[in-house]
């Protein structure tokens, strides 16, 4: 071949490729560009009630949710806050912060808000408004005067964190010297106030409320927040391969050897194992659970409501690892509907598992209701039942009324139709019958010799009742149960 021609060979193809080199430059570049970009981030207005310290972070999946990574700060710009992020992921979710969970934003009531989503195209600008913070509250809050915040920011030593912890007080509480029983609960934005809670509160206040003005007694109630992202993790001692969890002992530790003893210093408290209780649902159920019998010496009523057992097959074993140190009072609810049946199933296997640790079976009451689900609002309205039966020696063998309690028998209970009462002292009484809430639902006045033909109640659904009997001189309470 000429030399010539091998020439414009040898420069025809180097020119080719360097086109080609070009080409897969600028086809890279386009890549790049349409996998990175830059999104504008306004924020607007915040609430009224945000610290004026405050800094404001961003929390996402293109920072691995990092609520207090300082690279997301907004800048502060008169009343407004701006940033802008360089990211990557489509699409871009997110929340605000104040840099941690426990400060995260809410809805405008001051409860749970879903991931902010957005689909975003290079150079993006977000007007955005912040509606509330969790830990502060929106403006439409539910909760009852005689609840309030013992701090916003309690260390937690053991994991070393901090958590919002609630306190329910009894509506007399400010009137007379007592002191008073204790029930810890766990996931406290849900307990109280609509304006906090994921899906809804479970009214503990008006619940206890009524029965303080029906019994004229109530209890201290202590609620314990979770800790958001690291809910699962501080509700099982047992890791669960896929959802976590391990940190509770950390978690009990915590309650026990610091909240406990502050709640006690600081309020009239009846310090004693046997006045104190805690309850949860569903992983709050399986922290109660392993918390309480790990902590007999310090609990001694449990309130387990629609346990989450599923997430180890530990549960099942740990009872006979630590078997009975104290009497117990163990008050196990499922609803039929939660996950199709198996949690019903599973209390009931619980109970075999307890007594056969050597748990006494009168100490342990199951209940299934067929219709319920795996939601606040059955445990709202299992809440009342299951505190009269927890605390019973409270609420119906108080000192004043031992002598009137030994005086009358109620049988059956629980009843399907008609109930007796057998009062040894001859007279006349007043008979009320309200639900836990204090609703009335009957009111009669009879003889002693009247009562003894029974009290036909058959028209009453299903449920927890309380009979007030009251005589010329004496008055007492009873729960009553209708199968």
């Amino acid at each position: 071949m000429p030399f010539f021609i091998a020439s414009l060979e040898q420069r025809f193809f180097s020119n080719l490729m360097k086109v080609f080199k070009f080409f897969g430059l600028f086809v890279s570049i386009l890549i790049h560009i349409s996998a990175e970009a830059q999104l504008h981030i306004l924020v607007q207005q915040v609430p009224a009630n945000t610290p004026p310290s405050a800094s404001i972070y961003i929390a996402g999946n293109f920072n691995n949710w990092n609520p207090s990574d300082t690279s997301t700060i907004l800048t502060k710009i008169g009343s407004q806050y701006f940033k802008t992020l360089t990211i990557t992921t489509n699409p871009v979710q997110f929340k605000f912060t104040r840099g941690s969970w426990q400060t995260v934003e809410g809805n405008q009531n001051g409860g749970f808000l879903p991931n902010r989503v957005h689909n975003w195209s290079a150079g993006d600008t977000l007007k955005l408004t912040i509606l509330s913070w969790e830990d502060l509250g929106g403006t439409n809050s539910t909760a009852a005067s005689n609840v309030s915040i013992v701090s916003n920011a309690f260390f937690m030593p053991p994991l070393n964190r901090s958590r919002r912890i609630w306190i329910y007080l009894p509506p007399h509480y400010t009137t007379n010297t007592d002191s008073f029983p204790v029930l810890y609960m766990h996931d406290g934005q849900n307990l109280f106030d609509q304006a906090t809670s994921f899906a809804g509160e479970w009214q503990v206040d008006e619940t206890l409320n009524s029965l303080y003005n029906s019994m004229g007694k109530s209890i201290i109630v202590v609620g314990i927040d979770n800790g958001g992202a690291q809910r699962i993790n501080e509700y099982s001692p047992w890791v669960n391969s896929q959802y976590g969890g391990g940190q509770g002992d950390q978690y009990m530790d915590f309650i026990v050897q610091y909240l406990k003893p502050y709640i006690d210093s600081a309020y009239r408290t009846q310090k004693s194992r046997n006045s104190t209780g805690m309850m949860g649902s569903s992983m709050g159920g399986l922290i109660t659970y392993y918390g309480g019998l790990r902590n007999q010496e310090t609990f001694s009523k449990l309130g387990i409501f629609s346990p989450s057992y599923w997430f180890s097959n530990q549960v099942w074993s740990y009872p006979a690892s630590v078997g009975q140190k104290h009497p117990m009072r163990i008050y196990q609810l499922a609803g039929g509907l939660e996950s199709n049946g198996s949690v019903a199933q599973q209390i009931a296997q619980m109970k075999q598992t307890l007594v056969a640790a050597g748990f006494a079976e009168q100490e342990i009451q199951n209940k299934v209701v067929p219709n319920g689900q795996h939601n606040e609002a059955f445990w709202r309205q299992e809440f009342g039942e299951a505190v009269l039966w927890l605390f019973a020696d409270h609420y119906f063998m108080a000192t004043n009324e031992i002598s009137a309690a030994e005086r009358i028998s109620i049988f059956p209970n629980p009843f399907q139709d008609t109930i007796f009462i057998q009062i040894k002292d001859q007279g006349n009484y007043e008979i009320m019958v309200t639900d836990l809430l204090g609703r009335v639902y009957y009111l009669a006045h009879f003889s002693d010799q009247q009562l003894k033909n029974g009290l036909d109640l058959s028209w009453l659904k299903s449920g927890a009742y309380v009979i007030h009997i009251k005589s010329s001189s004496w008055n007492t309470s009873k729960v009553l149960i209708r199968n």
